[in-house]
Formats: structure tokens, sequence, C-alpha cells
């Protein structure tokens, strides 16, 4: 049976980007013989231009239909004077919501050939391999009441709301606990329950669970002190769970680990495996068009689609190993480049991904 992958190309880098994956995804089809089919649509900046709102009805009906999304990134400067309602993000945040895709999944590991791009001591962060769950469509992003108001003395007052349900934790804990399960048998939950009643029962429940998984050694951990445990000894994590802000913010410190942002793929999933998958970073708009930009968070999220939502474990793997030979021959582009190594234009990267495949 035919699957059907949805490319959004976005903003900023992110056609260049995704033209990369899918010259790679073209080449592993096939390879293996991939029932696959791709199209793409308009969502973000690129949206708002061609139909003035950054998710269009077209877009959320073809993702709807499709079994697996690729997306590049969203926004960028020409958009920021706009109404917060039509920014390009929240084409992002409607897909993510309309689609349900609460679980956030984040690796963080580190290739070795790049241990020396990290800004951190080889010696700690060699071997990283952390994955970061993150709640997706809930929280302070989600929440109800929110916007900005006038007081009676006449001062503005920006608002928002920072809620979860015990269904809404009970729903990422499980992905949580089931990836700890499968990994090193470690789950960090991140939360401020020194502050905040709603980490207080994010704890509360993320206990409850933890006697469903024996074989899973819980432990808690406040964010302030997690990002602070991110830099100082990374590789006494596996896998990390926290809600949406906490996890936005720590997935980024934790990319910054390996060296660029530009490596880190993630996936983004429903009940069903369905999922949208997208690199870590944002749209850069300040090097689009360059040619200078990394493909390989993109190209590895290819990877992390064909083995989620698509079951094609062998073709992932095959992208893995490909960017890994890539890097062993000291290709980098310009955000990973480091002495006696070649630094290559992102069509280059690509390209030399699909050399490696092939």
């Amino acid at each position: 049976m035919t699957k059907h992958i949805l490319i959004l190309p976005g903003d900023g880098i992110g056609p260049e980007i995704t033209a990369e994956a899918l010259k790679v995804l073209e080449c592993v089809k096939a390879r293996f013989g991939l029932a696959v089919e791709f199209d793409q649509a308009l969502v973000g900046g690129s949206a708002i231009d061609a139909h003035g709102v950054p998710l269009p009805d077209e877009t959320l009906d073809k993702a709807r239909g499709a079994d697996a999304i690729l997306l590049g990134a969203v926004g960028g400067p020409k958009w920021d004077s706009l109404d917060m309602a039509i920014r390009p993000e929240k084409g992002l945040l409607g897909l993510r919501s309309g689609l349900q895709l609460f679980g956030n999944l984040r690796p963080a590991i580190l290739y070795p050939q790049l241990a020396a791009a990290s800004t951190l001591k080889p010696e700690v962060v060699s071997g990283l391999d952390i994955l970061i769950v993150r709640e997706l469509t809930g929280g302070i992003y989600f929440g109800q009441p929110r916007g900005v108001r006038t007081l009676e003395n006449g001062e503005r007052q920006g608002y928002n709301t920072y809620v979860y349900s015990e269904s809404e934790i009970r729903r990422i804990g499980k992905v949580a606990f089931e990836a700890a399960r499968k990994r090193g048998g470690k789950l960090c939950s991140v939360d401020k329950a020194n502050v905040l009643e709603v980490t207080v029962l994010w704890r509360e429940i993320m206990q409850e669970m933890a006697k469903d998984y024996p074989d899973v050694e819980l432990s808690h951990m406040y964010v302030d002190n997690a990002a602070m445990q991110l830099v100082r000894a990374p590789k006494q994590f596996d896998v990390m769970v926290t809600g949406n802000m906490f996890g936005d913010i720590l997935s980024d410190a934790a990319a910054m680990l390996t060296g660029s942002i530009g490596m880190l793929p993630s996936a983004s999933l429903d009940e069903n495996g369905k999922g949208m998958y997208e690199p870590c970073h944002g749209s850069a708009p300040d090097i689009a068009g360059q040619g200078i930009a990394n493909p390989l968070a993109t190209i590895l999220s290819a990877a992390m689609m064909l083995r989620y939502s698509l079951a094609e474990n062998e073709a992932a793997d095959a992208i893995e190993a490909a960017v890994s030979r890539v890097l062993d021959q000291g290709l980098r582009t310009a955000d990973i480049q480091s002495e006696g190594c070649q630094r290559v234009s992102t069509r280059e990267m690509g390209d030399a991904v699909v050399a490696a495949l092939a």
C-alpha cells in the first residue's frame, strides 16, 4: 500500500534543507523499493504571502490525509509586525493541535566525529545520547485565557495560562516511560514543583505511573537545575520528560551539546504513531538563500519518519549510516566546520549523503 508523505518547506532555509532531504528520500525509495509518494504544501510565512493565513485549509487537509509530514521551518522578521494570531508560528502550532501531535521526541546524540565541535570539553560530551520527550499540545503555549489587556490605571498587562490536565500528563508520561524501557531504563521528569501547582500535579502523576514501570528508574529535577546539569554532566541523563515550555528550552540547550543544532532531528507523534518530522533549528532567515545551511538535521528527521511512522527501519538505518560516513569523510557545513575538514554547501552535503547511500 502506497504511503503518502507531505513536504512542508516553510520559510527561510526551509526550502533549501527540505530539498536535500527529499533527494535522500528519493534515493532510498529507489534503493529499497519503498511504496511512497510525495506532495507539497505551504505553511507559515509562505502561506501568509500566498493566502493571507499561516495554515491554509488545503494544507491542513493534506496533512490529515498524509501518512507522515516532513517540515522545514517557519517564521522570520518579514512577518514579525503581524498580529500574533496570524504569525507564521501559528501555522506550526495549528498543525500540532489539529493533528493532535502531542508527543515530541528530540534526540541529542553526539556523533564521535563532531566531539570537537561542541563548546564543552570532549570528555564531558563524548558518547552523549539523550532523548528529550516534550509534551507538545498543552501547557502555557496553548492555555486560555491569554492576551494583552489594559488595566484600570491604563497600564498594559500581558498574561498567559499554564495548565495541564491529568489525561495530558499521563499520555506523555506513557510515551516517556515506554521510551526509557527501550533505552537505558532511566527517566528524569523535569518540573518546577516548588513554585508551580500545575507541575506539582505533573510530579504526582509521574510517581503514580512509575508503579507500572518497575524496570524504569524515575527521578525528578527542577527545570533550573536540569538546565545546569545538562551543561555540567549531560551523560547522567537517558530520557527526560517535561512540559511544552520547559521542553522547548531544554531541548535547544541539549542541541548545542552536540556541536550544532543543525544536527538534531525531531519527531512529533499522535497516539497512533503518525507524525510530523522537523529539524530542531529554526528558519535562520539571516542565511537563507546562501547555500550554507546544514541539511543533516532535516535528513535525519526523514530517517526518523521512516522509522516511527512508516516502519521502514532498514531505510532509516541506511540514512543514518550514510550521514556518519559523510562525517567520516571530513565534509562539513559552516556550522560544524573544524580544522582539517572540507567545507561544503547545503546542496553538496545532500549530494554527499546520496552518494554514500548509493
